[in-house]
């Protein structure tokens, strides 16, 4: 999970800098293309089985929604409305993710998810707060952030009961392959874009397309396979602050102290979702049966057996 964060926290500062050249379309449909090809080497490599039939469905709509509409709603929005306020409404999502999780997939709403998830979320506003640079926000701006965040959730709760029948590198794959043909139609812009965009920019859309899409969404996946959906959500509030530091370092950036107060709140906030997460219940010790002792209540007891 560490390494997702570090990754698609370093997606925003990439796609700042590829966003000048290449439109919000034309920029999924090249890091999605990429990220497809990238993650179908690995498969061909592994061989592993086709899905089933019954698994298409759910494989079709994570393409779609993930990988096709977030991608082109979130960078969209990025145009319409400042990094901040983007910030704050995109992660409504891992709260989204938590009450869809605590009702569909049955995890339930432990309290130090929602507490923990609360705070952090407190962290985001405060970052978005400090790093927003306009007062009025672009209504539509608005509506793509929010429906980059329903798409968001929407495809993690269709994608937690895959991992437990297919691998994760499978499911990230075809899922990458369909958003890739979904957005097909943003071909022509691409190839225009490509050939007037600065060199930086093309070795920018490699990079997103091979480590925050292919390896961050693959690394995602395992990390969601071995945990609940709610608690793995919540860990991405660490992105935002993360994003932050390397945009100071990258980027020469000075973060406000603000946004400082609001990482660390984040920080606070996924520590507590955390708790208890590690966590099993001892075995009870296994009671021992003398030669006295029978050993269930419909068995009689056998005398001349040895003490175990």
């Amino acid at each position: 999970m560490g390494v997702t964060i570090l990754l698609w926290a370093s997606a925003f500062v990439g796609i700042r800098s590829v966003g000048s050249d290449i439109g919000p379309g034309p920029l999924t449909l090249g890091r999605l293309a990429v990220g497809s090809f990238v993650l179908g080497l690995f498969l061909v490599a592994r061989r592993p089985a086709w899905p089933a039939r019954e698994h298409w469905p759910r494989l079709v709509a994570i393409g779609l929604l993930w990988f096709g509409v977030y991608n082109v709603a979130l960078n969209t929005a990025e145009q319409r409305v400042d990094a901040g306020t983007a910030a704050m409404l995109v992660n409504v999502a891992p709260l989204i993710v938590a009450a869809l999780a605590g009702v569909v997939l049955g995890e339930g709403f432990p309290r130090p998810l929602v507490l923990g998830g609360l705070v952090a979320f407190a962290g985001v506003v405060l970052i978005g707060t400090a790093t927003s640079t306009s007062t009025e926000a672009d209504v539509w701006g608005v509506v793509l952030c929010l429906v980059a965040a329903v798409t968001y959730s929407v495809s993690v709760i269709l994608q937690k009961p895959l991992l437990g029948a297919l691998p994760g590198l499978q499911v990230t794959w075809i899922a990458c392959t369909v958003g890739t043909v979904v957005c097909l139609p943003f071909a022509p812009q691409l190839v225009a874009d490509v050939s007037d965009a600065a060199p930086a920019s093309l070795w920018g859309l490699l990079y997103l397309g091979v480590f925050p899409t292919a390896i961050g969404f693959s690394t995602w996946a395992y990390t969601l396979a071995r945990t609940s959906a709610g608690r793995t959500g919540a860990t991405t509030y660490l992105v935002p602050p993360v994003a932050v530091l390397l945009g100071w370092l990258l980027l020469d950036e000075a973060p406000p102290a603000l946004a400082l107060a609001g990482g660390a709140l984040c920080l606070v906030g996924v520590a507590v979702t955390r708790r208890g997460a590690g966590r099993r219940p001892h075995p009870r010790p296994e009671p021992v049966v003398g030669p006295d002792v029978a050993l269930a209540a419909d068995v009689p007891p056998v005398v001349d057996a040895p003490a175990r």
